[in-house]
C-alpha cells in the first residue's frame, strides 16, 4: 500500500514539472522604419536633377 502511493504521488509530481509551450501574439505592433531607404532615394535624385542642370546650364558659376 505504502509504495502504490508513493508511486502515485511521485507520477502527479511529475507531471507538474512537464515543460509547456505557448505562442503569444505581441500586444504591440511590430514597427519598421523605412527613413534611412527614403532619405537615400531623395538625396539620389537630387543628385541627378543638380547633375542635368549643370549639364543644360554651364553659366551658373
Amino acid at each position: 500500500m505504502k509504495t502504490s502511493c508513493l508511486c502515485i504521488i511521485a507520477i502527479v509530481g511529475l507531471n507538474g514539472c512537464t515543460p509547456t509551450v505557448q505562442l503569444q501574439a505581441p500586444s504591440e505592433p511590430i514597427e519598421i522604419n523605412l527613413n534611412v531607404k527614403i532619405e537615400h532615394e531623395i538625396r539620389i535624385r537630387v543628385a541627378k536633377d543638380l547633375e542635368d542642370l549643370f549639364e543644360t546650364e554651364t553659366e551658373i558659376f
